[in-house]
């Protein structure tokens, strides 16, 4: 095999990798990987506000709020407004997003941090820059994600979150 071929073959296996996860996610629970995130996050910081929550997960709060809206529709998160701001607005989660926390798989992106934290920092910062090299030759440095192993788009557009 050439060298090339070794290396598409194992960009075809990280994207191979998170599109199983995903329908992991999805057959098992119902939900996005975004949508996991959110919900560990709130269960996570107790009382929090959108915008806390979008720096949490590296989202927009125009898509937190959607996916939030969605999360709500299934009754695994509730919002009230804040009682000493009224700018503010808190997510909290319902009895049935605490049990569907317990049924969830870890996601991708966290099995992943273990094992790159474990990692020599030397080992950390070529893999950094290989990755960051194939984005930039993929002609994709430019394209906005976040730090969320899941496939399709997340943004306002989406269907599925």
């Amino acid at each position: 095999m050439e060298i090339i071929d070794e290396v598409l073959v194992a960009l075809r296996r990280v994207i191979r990798a998170t599109d199983l996860h995903s329908k992991h996610l999805a057959k098992t629970t119902g939900l996005t990987a975004p949508q996991i995130l959110l919900l560990q996050s709130i269960r996570d910081k107790g009382e929090v506000t959108i915008g806390e929550l979008a720096n949490q997960v590296s989202l927009s709060q125009a898509t937190v709020t959607t996916i939030l809206d969605r999360l709500e529709k299934r009754q695994f998160i509730y919002r009230e407004r804040s009682k000493q701001d009224k700018r503010k607005v808190h997510a909290y989660l319902t009895d049935a997003g605490t049990d569907i926390l317990k049924e969830a798989p870890v996601p991708l992106q966290d099995q992943f941090a273990k094992q790159f934290n474990d990692l020599q920092q030397w080992e950390q910062t070529m893999i950094i820059s290989s990755l960051q090299r194939i984005a930039y030759m993929m002609d994709a440095q430019h394209i906005d994600a976040s730090p969320v192993l899941d496939i399709g788009v997340i943004d306002r557009q989406e269907k599925n979150s």
